[in-house]
């Protein structure tokens, strides 16, 4: 097994609601171990589980003070019946007073601000305010799913993407490609959503606290990392925030203030699930969280009216690699993520074996799940001949023991259409992980361990030295 940057060079992890996502389902079926009915939430449970997260400060279920109180009322005042429940229930489970987040206000104080304060031009504060409580309240209704384009707003999107991209209008076969471009049908942003997820489930004050800046009139969020959570050196943390160019001053020589953001075209895709969402597609804060952690990832690149990226660690246009993904998990959560690679893989993108056995894959995992920890899997998919055709990112919640004494993951999976946790027995699911985000001190002393950025420099130079722009498995991509 290798930390991240071995074999990340063939991969974008992505799913397609077509084909990859049924075969994992039938798969697990096959297996009898696939369930749809498992709900993780502590909104949903009678034992709340632990979360060090809270515990990192004072658990509260009371407002001390009529400030408190105030903000709590007038946000009341904007909600449904709907959303005043979950916001009581925000409340008697500590979630509503937790203070986790870079600057430690609480979700209180962060649904406050926006509640009362303007909103980027075409978001609705009511909306956005019920968004952040509903995912806060149960991140599982978080998902990638692309919305479609009104066709009363399509010509106008259309002409606007076509002069970003310099195509002429004038020729049919650009302006098709241009439809095609704008058209999602099948998101890459399962990694970003990912993150979102966890984001929301172990940080809700911080989830809130992005919430409240990227539907500002600003859209963007600071946020202050240390150095020593990219790299054990401060120079090469820098190189590392150069190479992914995302915004960023020193405060001092230990640690950064980052600038997060969407796309410019981000807010047009918000603008219309602001109006027109269907169901199981994503909120206007989804929207806005996918592509700041895609901007993030690819090097702010993203296009949120295409779903594609540029960039230089990755010659496809689609989805985030292994190195991106442990790079933005790192700079979000301000902690020192260590990809894991357990799968072997050719050059010509076929599973030929594993990095380790299943059993220290088993503790790794189980030891992260211990630590309160979520796992950010990518899982393969491969055809007769063991060629990798596909790839998907998924969230290890929780794991337990069926009546056989099977052990069962509980999964987040923001590509199924289900608002809920999800279960697959490891004997399934284990053999299709090709990496998983796990903290340092989980792997330590299991892997001789290279910094991420020293893997994912020789991997970007591997790749512009020995491959072809279209070497990537566009089955990969996504």
């Amino acid at each position: 097994m290798y930390p991240v940057g071995v074999n990340s060079r063939y991969y974008n992890y992505n799913t397609s609601r077509n084909s990859q996502t049924e075969k994992v389902s039938t798969v697990s079926n096959q297996a009898g171990q696939f369930s749809t009915g498992y709900v993780s939430n502590p909104l949903y449970n009678d034992k709340i589980p632990y979360n060090p997260s809270f515990a990192s400060s004072k658990l509260r279920t009371r407002m001390n003070s009529q400030e408190e109180k105030n903000k709590y009322n007038t946000i009341l005042t904007m909600l449904d019946k709907s959303s005043k429940k979950k916001m009581k229930d925000l409340l008697k489970t500590g979630i509503l007073l937790n203070a986790n987040s870079n600057d430690n206000s609480t979700v209180l104080d962060n649904l406050y601000n926006i509640a009362v304060k303007e909103r980027a031009h075409g978001l609705s504060r009511e909306g956005i305010l019920k968004d952040t409580i509903d995912t806060i309240a149960d991140p599982h209704v978080i998902t990638q799913q692309f919305g479609d384009i009104p066709e009363n707003q399509k010509p106008q999107i259309l002409d606007s993407y076509m002069r970003e991209h310099n195509l002429d209008k004038a020729m049919l076969l650009q302006r098709k490609i241009a439809e095609d471009d704008i058209n999602v049908e099948h998101s890459g942003t399962c990694v970003a959503s990912s993150i979102e997820f966890n984001l929301a489930s172990k940080f809700p004050a911080e989830f809130a606290r992005f919430a409240e800046g990227l539907t500002s009139p600003a859209m963007s969020v600071n946020k202050n990392i240390k150095m020593k959570n990219l790299t054990d050196n401060t120079l090469d943390s820098i190189w590392l925030l150069n190479a992914f160019e995302i915004p960023f001053k020193m405060d001092d020589y230990d640690n950064a203030n980052l600038t997060f953001a969407p796309d410019k075209n981000a807010i047009i895709r918000a603008r219309i699930q602001t109006t027109n969402r269907d169901p199981y597609e994503r909120s206007a804060l989804d929207v806005l969280m996918q592509s700041t952690f895609m901007q993030v990832g690819s090097q702010q690149t993203y296009d949120s009216l295409s779903d594609k990226r540029k960039g230089k660690f990755n010659n496809n246009d689609k989805g985030l690699i292994e190195f991106e993904k442990t790079f933005t998990e790192s700079v979000v959560e301000d902690k020192n993520k260590i990809s894991v690679t357990y799968q072997k893989v050719d050059d010509n993108a076929k599973l030929i074996g594993y990095e380790t056995d299943f059993e220290t894959m088993k503790k790794q995992i189980s030891d992260a799940l211990a630590k309160g920890e979520n796992v950010i899997i990518g899982y393969t998919e491969v055809d007769d001949s063991n060629e990798i055709i596909n790839g998907h990112e998924i969230t290890i919640t929780g794991q337990k023991y069926d009546e056989s004494g099977k052990l069962i993951y509980i999964c987040n999976d923001t590509d199924d259409d289900i608002p809920h946790a999800v279960e697959y027995s490891a004997e399934v699911l284990l053999p299709k992980i090709h990496h998983a985000g796990l903290p340092q001190e989980v792997v330590k002393d299991d892997v001789n361990l290279v910094e991420n950025w020293v893997e994912g420099l020789k991997s970007y130079q591997e790749m512009k030295k020995n491959s072809k722009p279209d070497s990537v498995p566009q089955k990969m991509a996504a």
